[in-house]
C-alpha cells in the first residue's frame, strides 16, 4: 500500500480517486473548515480512526505547516503528494474579471507553499493539478507556468512540454468536458520519470467510439442523471428514500447498490421567469442569445447578454464544465429535461463530477456546491492514481 498527502485537499475528489487504489492517507491540508469536515466523514467511511489528527483545517502559508503535517504523518513514509492551489487567480475567468488581471491576488504565489511542503516531504511522485489558463497566465510579463516548473523540477523529472500535462476529464469516464493541466513529477534518483507515468494513465473513453482500442464513448449527461427523481424547483430533500432502475457502467460504480438512501437531492426555489426561461431553453435547445430572439419577454434586468450567461445541459453530450460558481446560481446549468424547468442539484453536480452516491457532503447547500464545483472529478483522480501505481508496482518501489 502506497501512502499519500493531499494539499489543498478541498472535499476530496483526489482523495477519493486514490482510495479507489488502495492508497492510504496520511494527512490532508485545507483552508476551509466545512471542507475539512467532508474530508472526515469520507475518511470515517474508509475506516480510518484518526481522522481528527490528520485533516489539517489551516492556512498552508502558515510558518509552522511542515511541522504540523509531520504530526499528522507521524513518521510513515509518502509516497506520494497530491492536490493543486486554488485557480481563480490563473483562470482566464478570472483574469477577466478583475481590473488588475489578478497580478495582486495572493493566491497567484500558493504553489510556493506546495513547493515548501513538497521539498521537506521528498516523495516519490507528485501530482500538482490547477486550470489550463496556468499555461497563459503572466505576472509582470512573465509566464508564472515557467517559473513553476523551474522550481518543481530542481529535484524531479517533469515532462518536456506544457501543452501535453493537459488532460480532459471526459476522456477517463466522467460525464463532463474539464480540461485541467496535470503536472507528474518523479524524484530524480528513482529508475523511471514522468513519462512513464503520462503513459499509463490510459484513456478509457472518446467522442468517437473505437473498438479496435477498446475505448468507449463519452460518458452522456443522461447515462449520468436520468435516473434520479424527478423535481421542479424547490421541490427534494437532503435525504430522501431512493433506489436506482439505472443501468449502465458508469452508473454501477456510482451507485452503492445495498442503500435506499439518497442524499443531496434537492432543486433551488425560482421565480416563475426563470422556470419558464429554463423550460424554454431546455424544450427548444436554445442558446441565451435564441432565447432571448425567440422570447423577449423573458429579459432579465440584469442579463449579460452572451450564450453562457444560461447554459442547458444536453442529455446526449457530456456536461460543461463544473464550476464553483453554482453556488450563486444554477443559470449556467440549466436541467436538460424541461419539464423540471429548473437548475441541477448538488446531488447532480456530483454526479457529473463522477462522484458516488454515498459520498456525503458536509455543509450548507451553498458550501456543497462550493466542495463540488472545486473538486477534481472522481474518476480523473482515479485513473491518475492507477498510472502511479502501476510505474510504482512495476518498479517495487
Amino acid at each position: 500500500m502506497y501512502n499519500f498527502v493531499d494539499l489543498f485537499a478541498g472535499c476530496g475528489g483526489l482523495s477519493e480517486g486514490f482510495y479507489r487504489e488502495n492508497f492510504k492517507a496520511l494527512a490532508h491540508v485545507e483552508i476551509n473548515k466545512t471542507a475539512c469536515d467532508t474530508l472526515k466523514s469520507r475518511m470515517k467511511f474508509y475506516g480510518y480512526s484518526n481522522f481528527d489528527d490528520e485533516v489539517l483545517n489551516v492556512d498552508i502559508t502558515y510558518s509552522k505547516i511542515n511541522d504540523l503535517i509531520d504530526n499528522a504523518v507521524k513518521g510513515r513514509e509518502v509516497d506520494l503528494i497530491v492536490g493543486g492551489p486554488p485557480c481563480q487567480a490563473y483562470s482566464s475567468l478570472g483574469r477577466a474579471q478583475d481590473d488588475n488581471a489578478m497580478k495582486d491576488d495572493p493566491r497567484n504565489y500558493l504553489f510556493e507553499s506546495y513547493i515548501h511542503v513538497l521539498h521537506h516531504l521528498n516523495p516519490k511522485i507528485f501530482v500538482f493539478e490547477n486550470v489550463t489558463g496556468l499555461l497563459s497566465a503572466k505576472i509582470n510579463g512573465h509566464k508564472i507556468v515557467n517559473t513553476i516548473l523551474e522550481k518543481l523540477g530542481e529535484k524531479y523529472t517533469l515532462i518536456d512540454n506544457p501543452k501535453d500535462m493537459v488532460l480532459n476529464s471526459a476522456d477517463y469516464g466522467v460525464p463532463q468536458i474539464r480540461k485541467r493541466i496535470i503536472i507528474v513529477g518523479v524524484r530524480k534518483d528513482l529508475p523511471f520519470n514522468a513519462n512513464e507515468i503520462y503513459s499509463s494513465i490510459i484513456k478509457t473513453h472518446s467522442d468517437l467510439k473505437s473498438s479496435e482500442d477498446n475505448v468507449e464513448k463519452y460518458v452522456t449527461v443522461k447515462e449520468a442523471i436520468a435516473d434520479l427523481p424527478f423535481l421542479k424547483s424547490g421541490e427534494g430533500a437532503d435525504v430522501t428514500e431512493f433506489k436506482s432502475k439505472g443501468n449502465n457502467s458508469f452508473l454501477d460504480g456510482i451507485i452503492n447498490k445495498k442503500s435506499n438512501v439518497l442524499r443531496h437531492h434537492i432543486s433551488r426555489n425560482l421565480n416563475s421567469l426563470d422556470v419558464e426561461r429554463y423550460s424554454e431553453m431546455s424544450k427548444n435547445h436554445w442558446t441565451f442569445t435564441e432565447l432571448l430572439m425567440n422570447r423577449p419577454d423573458l429579459q432579465h434586468p440584469k442579463q449579460r447578454v452572451f450564450n453562457n450567461s444560461y447554459c442547458v445541459q444536453f442529455w446526449d453530450k457530456p456536461a460543461r464544465t463544473i464550476i464553483a460558481h453554482l453556488y450563486k446560481d444554477g443559470n449556467q446549468f440549466i436541467h436538460p429535461d424541461f419539464k423540471q424547468g429548473r437548475s441541477i442539484t448538488p446531488r447532480e453536480a456530483a454526479r457529473l463530477q463522477s462522484f458516488p452516491d454515498d459520498f456525503i457532503f458536509e455543509g450548507s447547500r451553498t458550501e456543497i456546491y462550493k466542495q463540488i464545483g472545486n473538486a477534481v472529478p472522481v474518476l480523473f483522480a482515479q485513473a491518475i492514481a492507477k498510472g502511479c501505481k502501476k510505474v510504482l508496482d512495476k518498479y517495487g518501489i
